[in-house]
């Protein structure tokens, strides 16, 4: 082979590698908003229905069933546990880390606090319940109103104090409207956007359309962002390389969260995720 022919065949070598695209693994490492708090791509959901105390993850599973669930994520190096007062999956995730390095994973949990009173009898029952001097991302859940950063003040106020004495590493909201998204994109206080995202807008604040703009903005901001309701609270299970896909191909989220009811569901999505990376 000519030097000229070997020269051009390594530079295509080499462009055809940068062009190609990115193999992602559910278990890949993402450094989460202006903190830089370190968790996985896929997160482990423990409330796709959660309300009142317990979800379909609890009721399926139990105590022990969810914990195993939990721990097998981390066994498959997918070390990101989304919880929430309200799914009542704080005893579950303190099951998990009796085998479970607490610096091995990162742990998200939601309050529904709206007094400072409430928030820092919040901040002692959650550790309790979970077992952990620290939570690595705590956030407001399920916000509605355009001016949640007023209405909420004092207990945003609780918990920066919380982030500044390293018992919080970043905080945040749930989004549950364009109005809270929106003003999540504007409020420095808002770390982390936890947004519902899919392709057929499924349990969405807004369609796609509408939703991924605001997404591209918060991110620009220099936020996390987190998508959930990937798989439409499960209405969307028929279209999961779909669903999949569009979320994988979004330059606007970190990292996504999916609620899965066994090891077969979590081992069929991280399968499937870096297949799907690769055409997204």
């Amino acid at each position: 082979m000519k030097r000229r022919d070997f020269m051009n065949l390594s530079l295509a070598s080499v462009w055809a590698a940068r062009a190609a695209p990115a193999v992602r693994q559910a278990s890949d490492r993402v450094l989460l908003g202006p903190m830089k708090v370190p968790v996985t791509r896929l997160a482990v959901g423990t409330g796709t229905n959660g309300v009142g105390g317990s979800s379909n993850q609890t009721r399926k599973l139990g105590l022990r069933g969810l914990a195993e669930l939990l721990e097998a994520a981390c066994d498959r190096g997918i070390c990101f546990w989304d919880s929430a007062d309200q799914y009542g999956t704080h005893p579950h995730l303190r099951y998990a880390l009796k085998r479970v390095p607490r610096d091995k994973v990162a742990i998200l949990t939601k309050t529904r606090a709206a007094t400072e009173a409430e928030m820092r009898a919040d901040l002692d029952r959650f550790r309790r319940e979970l077992g952990t001097d620290y939570i690595d991302v705590l956030l407001l859940h399920c916000m509605t109103q355009a001016d949640w950063p007023e209405r909420m003040k004092p207990v945003m106020d609780v918990i920066a104090e919380a982030r500044e004495r390293g018992i919080v590493r970043t905080h945040g909201i749930s989004s549950h409207s364009l109005q809270a998204l929106s003003a999540a994109a504007a409020h420095p206080w808002a770390q982390v956007v936890l947004a519902r995202i899919n392709p057929a807008g499924v349990a969405m604040d807004g369609p796609p359309d509408a939703v991924v703009p605001l997404l591209r903005q918060i991110r620009a901001a220099g936020k996390g962002v987190i998508g959930m309701k990937i798989l439409g609270v499960g209405r969307l299970r028929s279209r999961v390389d779909e669903c999949l896909r569009f979320a994988l191909s979004l330059d606007c989220l970190d990292c996504f969260t999916i609620g899965c009811e066994s090891r077969d569901e979590l081992e069929d999505l991280a399968a499937r995720i870096p297949r799907l990376s690769a055409a997204a």
